[in-house]
């Protein structure tokens, strides 16, 4: 694409953030996710620091409006109790069977893989030096470690140094073929189902979106959540979903990292800090790297067995830090492969799995911010020119099929396609667009 269509793709990802904007936080896209999601939003906040910093300040002072007392940072701020276009809305979480939650947001009662802390780094070193920038991570950083610290209590039963998610929206990966085998092994009978209406299925397209099952086995363990107030030691010890995801650590692991810097620029003490990250780096790297399939996997906790799959997640042990010189390598070798194979990066579950679908919600579509991570992690590990494959083939599918939820990942297919799948104008798809073109562009933006 020539300099000036590609500055007009940057003036629409733009836009799209500003469309997006709802008077101190940014939705995902309208009417399919129209309140204020976790990770999505840390996403956005790369996009807008090119542009509008003191809007990505504002982005995660208002996520951080709905933190528990506990240090939970939910999934979903429900800023406003009007919206009726998304289920689970704020009355089906009841998150005041925990004294933790506060009354205003209103909040669900889960959380999602925890980026706060590397992308208060990235905003730190834009503007770093300036009076407010300082005075703002003065503000979040003991915010981003009481999340740090709700993790590590609640969720690391064994002192381990890795810690688990009850639920699979908690990965951020919600529908993976990860999840099949433990999701269709529970049995749920219909008197422990409340009466719910999924709006999903109705907004987007239904092949697109998980399967009524799935949908019945999230809502069984979110009311197992409630069940036992959303923090209680009874989740690890009822749940049949129980997973150390290597996602949510690895994303974990690299925030105690920017946690760590950020403390030594500012003062602060990160000696507890340093002690999580040495346990998390160590357990991590033994439990979670199984030689045989040369992936890092999931560990189903409930089980004590590894979820045998490859998928995206293995990946952000790259950005992590935590692969050796041999398996960083293999790992790189296993997307240039990809490429050689007609697929664009990254697709995020194995292509040579029967449960791979190139379409479905997480079963193999390639995501904006995946790619963002999986391309810094490259970088960090000397793979420059894998990583600008990942970034190169995320650009063009934007440039051509608009700014998606997610897209095509077999080359065969997508060529042929006008638009990518999920929501349009979708906010963390801009934000990735804006960041990876700012990078290479130069000062582009008006």
């Amino acid at each position: 694409m020539n300099r000036p269509k590609q500055h007009m793709r940057l003036q629409e990802a733009q836009n799209i953030l500003q469309n997006n904007w709802r008077d101190g936080f940014t939705i995902p896209c309208d009417r399919l996710y129209p309140f204020q999601w976790n990770w999505d939003s840390g996403f956005v906040c790369l996009g807008l620091r090119h542009f509008q910093m003191e809007r990505a300040m504002r982005e995660l002072r208002m996520l951080f409006s709905g933190q528990w007392d506990n240090g939970l940072l939910p999934h979903i701020i429900f800023h406003s109790e009007t919206e009726t276009t998304y289920f689970p809305n704020h009355p089906f979480w009841q998150t005041t069977v925990n004294s933790a939650a506060p009354q205003r947001p209103k909040t669900s009662g889960i959380t999602q893989p925890p980026v706060h802390g590397f992308v208060l780094e990235w905003l730190y070193r834009q503007d770093r030096g300036k009076p407010a920038m300082e005075a703002f991570v003065r503000e979040l950083f003991p915010k981003v470690l009481r999340l740090h610290q709700f993790f590590y209590q609640y969720r690391d039963p064994q002192k381990e140094g890795l810690v688990f998610i009850y639920h699979p929206w908690e990965s951020g990966r919600d529908n993976s073929p990860l999840w099949d085998d433990i999701l269709n092994s529970i049995e749920i009978h219909p008197d422990q189902l409340p009466a719910y209406e999924r709006k999903d299925n109705l907004i987007s397209q239904p092949d697109d979106r998980p399967q009524q099952r799935d949908y019945d086995t999230y809502v069984y363990l979110l009311e197992l959540g409630k069940k036992h107030a959303y923090d209680g030691p009874g989740i690890a010890a009822e749940s049949p979903y129980l997973v150390q995801d290597s996602l949510i650590n690895a994303l974990l692991i690299r925030s105690n990292q920017s946690l760590i810097y950020l403390g030594k620029e500012l003062g602060f003490d990160t000696g507890q800090i340093e002690e999580w990250q040495s346990q998390s780096c160590e357990s991590f790297q033994q439990k979670l790297w199984q030689e045989s399939i040369g992936s890092y996997t999931c560990y189903d906790l409930r089980h004590q067995r590894p979820i045998y799959q490859k998928e995206i997640g293995s990946y952000c042990a790259l950005f992590a830090g935590v692969a050796d010189s041999r398996q960083a390598h293999l790992l790189d070798g296993q997307l240039r492969e990809l490429v050689e194979r007609n697929f664009y990066l990254c697709p995020s579950f194995d292509v040579d799995s029967e449960r791979f679908e190139s379409r479905r919600y997480w079963r193999g579509p390639i995501w904006p911010q995946m790619n963002w991570l999986i391309y810094q992690g490259l970088k960090d590990n000397g793979f420059s020119d894998t990583a600008q494959l990942v970034r190169q083939h995320l650009i063009d599918l934007i440039d051509r099929q608009g700014f998606y939820e997610y897209f095509e990942a077999q080359k065969g297919i997508s060529d042929e396609l006008e638009h990518g799948y999920g929501g349009g104008n979708f906010s963390w798809t801009a934000a990735v667009y804006i960041d990876f073109l700012q990078e290479s562009a130069g000062r582009l933006l008006v």
